[in-house]
């Protein structure tokens, strides 16, 4: 009796792996598209063009990208109308923490290991820059709680008796969380909480500062083409306070279980952080739009993708780069 539980259980795993093979191989082939979360950020953007070239010309799918914000992205996810979102902040999103709870989602890889999120202020504020004639205004600044003293290195134009804190745009989550910040630290007196208008906004205002050489203080988070472009220093925050953040290539639950070929590509995914902030600051200087800069990538760093990909798809991919 014992032999033949075993020998069914052999062959259910047996059955079902081939079933997961012929899924696999099914979803391309049945012609479905693979749908990706259309990202509107620049790290989310090159993510997503280098997997969809990487499905298409390595294992013969039909990808496409829908746009939308995060949430309603995220929603999609959930209803498998969607199957791929390429840079999921997990946890940052209480849609997303509801739709995994109920496993209608799931986070697999880990795409950009060592992003980061704080408050930032330009190196020469601290430490002066001898190229550039600048004195360090600062030279004490190491966390946070020390901004309570300098608020006149950071005046803010329209309030002078203040300075000023660049926050997020309104409306972003890291927004609510820098405002509870400011009090927690006892700087809502000293200082303004300026929201701009859009991300943009606040890199202009970064990089017109940067540029002259006067000292800002704002919130800031990687991977982005800024952080390839100037060198910052970030504050610390109080012990004990972790700030990591943990992104991983959203997929739906469908999708998980239907196409566990692909799965297997996109649970290597990863690109070096560092190398790419330098893309991401290539693609603004340059003005590479997304999707070329995604072709360029993956010629120019075979040793990052072919990691990721089965050795067949890698030679088709090289093939049609």
């Amino acid at each position: 009796m014992t032999m033949n539980k075993t020998l069914l259980a052999t062959l259910f795993s047996a059955g079902l792996l081939a079933s997961a093979g012929a899924q696999a191989a099914g979803w391309c082939e049945s012609g479905k598209p693979v749908k990706f979360a259309g990202l509107n950020w620049e790290s989310g953007m090159l993510l997503t063009d280098i997997l969809q070239t990487v499905l298409e010309k390595g294992y013969d799918c039909k990808t496409d990208s829908l746009p939308g914000n995060s949430i309603t992205m995220e929603n999609a996810l959930g209803s498998n109308d969607i199957q791929v979102f390429a840079e999921e902040w997990v946890g940052r999103s209480e849609v997303w923490n509801k739709a995994e709870k109920a496993g209608k989602v799931v986070g697999v890889g880990a795409p950009v290991v060592g992003a980061v999120e704080g408050w930032y202020v330009p190196r020469y504020v601290i430490e002066g820059d001898a190229k550039r004639k600048l004195e360090a205004k600062a030279p004490d600044l190491k966390n946070i709680a020390d901004l309570a003293k300098y608020a006149s290195v950071f005046k803010d134009q329209e309030e002078p008796s203040k300075g000023r804190f660049y926050n997020c745009p309104a409306g972003w989550t890291c927004e609510l969380d820098n405002s509870e910040m400011l009090k927690s630290y006892g700087l809502e007196s000293t200082y303004t909480n300026f929201r701009p208008g859009t991300g943009p906004a606040l890199d202009a205002a970064v990089l017109s500062s940067y540029k002259r050489g006067e000292p800002i203080l704002f919130y800031y988070w990687s991977p982005t083409p800024l952080m390839g472009q100037v060198d910052l220093v970030k504050l610390d925050e109080k012990p004990g306070v972790d700030k990591s953040v943990s992104i991983k290539v959203g997929v739906s639950k469908t999708f998980h279980e239907q196409a566990p070929e692909l799965v297997a590509v996109l649970e290597k995914v990863n690109l070096p952080i560092d190398l790419l902030n330098q893309n991401l600051a290539r693609m603004a200087k340059e003005r590479i739009e997304s999707p070329k800069l995604a072709k360029i990538f993956l010629k120019e760093h075979p040793e990052v993708w072919h990691a990721w990909v089965s050795d067949d798809a890698a030679k088709k991919i090289d093939a049609a780069l």
